[in-house]
């Protein structure tokens, strides 16, 4: 099993110290959620990613535009750093550029650099899926497209073995909770498709009723995107996971009352 598998099973079980979801030595038990937490950080800053993972993150998502490769030394010190408070932390890192110019031997690097899964888009040379490297899994971002041929189309994913997850890059507008049956049945006519576990993008500040309607797409983690730093970013992760814990426990109270039924 691999480690983005390990973490979307953890995650729905409660925790002692020490285990993944695991914030704080003064905490010890982490209570199960809905889905794993994410928090998706632009730079590669050693104390931000230490304070994301402090107010609960279970993973982080970094982002490289594939021209600099000396700046991914400071990113395997921001993982470092931010290990030191989570050992079972997972880390990602989005690719969006400079795809023809990765070979194995770059790929094999990003490994060594402590990322455990890296995100590319539809866009990459097919030669990357066939990519088979120990411990770096390989999650496709999927954006949603207009069209009845859509899902169709995309699910020509699955015949590759290869990759581990997908980012449902959907970016949903406005107020997810007013999102009518019909919206959500597009939404999740290509998520069936793609079958695999899957990521979704959320903003800032979602509110119970959001994460209760993203539920209804089957995703497995959600990557929280924020433009704040410092406290105001560690409420909103602290936030966002106490939502997640609240959605997991009334799934769990409706599926009880209907076994009783």
């Amino acid at each position: 099993m691999g480690k983005l598998q390990d973490l979307f099973t953890q995650v729905r079980r409660a925790q002692s110290s020490g285990g993944i979801g695991f914030v704080g030595k003064n905490k010890s038990l982490s209570k199960p959620r809905v889905a794993a937490l994410l928090v998706a950080l632009n730079d590669f800053d050693a104390g931000v990613a230490e304070s994301a993972v402090k107010a609960g993150a279970d993973g982080l998502l970094f982002t490289w535009d594939g021209k600099d490769a000396s700046s991914l030394e400071t990113l395997q010190k921001t993982i470092e750093a931010a290990q030191s408070g989570n050992e079972n932390l997972i880390s990602g890192l989005q690719i969006t550029g400079g795809w023809d110019k990765l070979e194995r031997e770059n790929v094999e690097h990003l490994k060594e650099l402590g990322l455990n899964f890296v995100v590319i888009p539809l866009q990459a040379p097919a030669r990357l899926l066939a990519l088979k490297i120990k411990d770096l899994e390989l999650v496709v971002s999927v954006p949603m497209r207009e069209g009845d041929m859509y899902p169709i189309f995309i699910r020509n994913l699955t015949a590759f073995d290869n990759i581990a997850a997908v980012l449902l890059d959907f970016w949903l507008a406005g107020n997810v909770s007013t999102m009518s049956i019909e919206d959500v049945l597009h939404y999740r006519a290509v998520r069936e498709a793609v079958r695999y576990p899957a990521l979704i993008n959320v903003r800032e500040n979602i509110s119970e009723d959001d994460a209760f309607t993203l539920t209804t797409l089957g995703v497995q983690a959600v990557i929280l995107t924020t433009s704040s730093t410092g406290a105001k970013m560690n409420q909103q992760i602290s936030s966002l996971r106490e939502v997640l814990e609240k959605v997991h426990q009334d799934e769990k109270e409706t599926t009880n009352n209907s076994g009783r039924g």
